[in-house]
């Protein structure tokens, strides 16, 4: 057992390799019990190799990996019996009811038949599902099935849950619900490991982040700190022509304390956007759109590997 203080996830110089091709290169990161903790990045990134190796669905290829101070490797049965798993897809059974669903999982663990039934219809309350009890899977909308998908992952009553992209595909009143469990899910103590591609997923659940791109670490810490240590407070969103673009490039350069270059327009960094904007106006440049907004993971993101998180 992990003491108090130390970490439920440890990983120094973790490698995940398919043949030739390197998914997780050498990373380093710590999970802490309570904690919120995320990878962040785009598909392909390494985010979900990196989990399926700490659920113990995946052989870790070379470096050190403890969950629950135990070793993936040799007791791959211990950690599974203290994690909870929502995967990136659902594999729900379709052919059983919500209710039986969570009962049938119920089994694997052991858990005695009136626990849980009892555990299965607190579960179905909490993730909003209680109505839905004895309906087939199958006429569940998508935001149903991840909630659903979600109470399964409780059903052991796990010390640390997995969740791989939990609300891609989904609507955003969906995202949101699942965020507001999740969130109680935290305030409760679970420690929740997640992966997402989105932003503002990643600011509203995460307390500490992994900013992952190719397999590797490219930053690390609180969403606020990210954005602080890598971006500005504003961004100033530009559209212009193309051929405005080309022949004012050398004066727009000067603008700011950053500027990137996008096809479709040009973003500058500043404590200040519309005084920025305002430079712009003053330089007498045709400007098709502009809007300044506050900087998010997404610069941060931008600004350390040059590309955007869904590309």
């Amino acid at each position: 057992m992990p003491s108090a203080s130390g970490p439920l996830v440890l990983a120094r110089a973790l490698r995940k390799t398919f043949g030739s091709f390197t998914a997780v290169d050498g990373i380093d990161f710590e999970v802490r019990p309570g904690e919120a903790f995320g990878f962040l990045g785009p598909n392909g990134a390494g985010k979900t190799s990196t989990m399926r190796m700490i659920a113990c669905a995946s052989p870790v290829t070379s470096g050190e990996l403890r969950v629950f101070d135990r070793d993936p490797r040799t007791d791959a049965s211990a950690i599974k019996a203290r994690l909870g798993v929502v995967p990136q897809a659902d594999n729900l059974d379709a052919e059983l009811t919500v209710r039986e669903n969570l009962l049938m999982y119920a089994r694997y663990f052991d858990i005695p038949q009136r626990v849980a039934r009892d555990r299965a219809e607190e579960l179905l309350a909490f993730v909003q599902l209680a109505e839905r009890r004895d309906s087939q899977v199958e006429t569940l909308s998508g935001g149903m099935k991840r909630r659903l998908t979600i109470a399964r992952a409780l059903v052991n009553e796990p010390e640390l849950i997995l969740l791989d992209e939990p609300t891609t595909g989904l609507d955003p009143q969906a995202r949101h619900l699942i965020w507001e469990r999740l969130y109680r899910l935290k305030r409760q103590g679970t420690t929740l490991l997640l992966t997402t591609h989105y932003m503002d997923e990643a600011e509203q659940l995460c307390d500490r982040l992994l900013v992952m791109d190719k397999g590797r670490i490219v930053a690390e810490g609180s969403p606020r700190e990210l954005i602080a240590r890598y971006v500005t407070r504003e961004v100033l969103e530009v559209r212009m022509t193309d051929e405005v673009r080309a022949a004012n490039a050398g004066r727009l350069a000067t603008l700011g304390t950053h500027l990137e270059h996008l096809p479709e327009r040009l973003q500058f960094y500043a404590d200040d956007g519309e005084q920025v904007l305002e430079q712009i106006h003053q330089m007498g440049l045709p400007v098709e759109r502009a809007l300044v907004r506050r900087a998010t993971l997404e610069d941060v993101f931008l600004r350390l590997t040059g590309r955007t998180l869904i590309d």
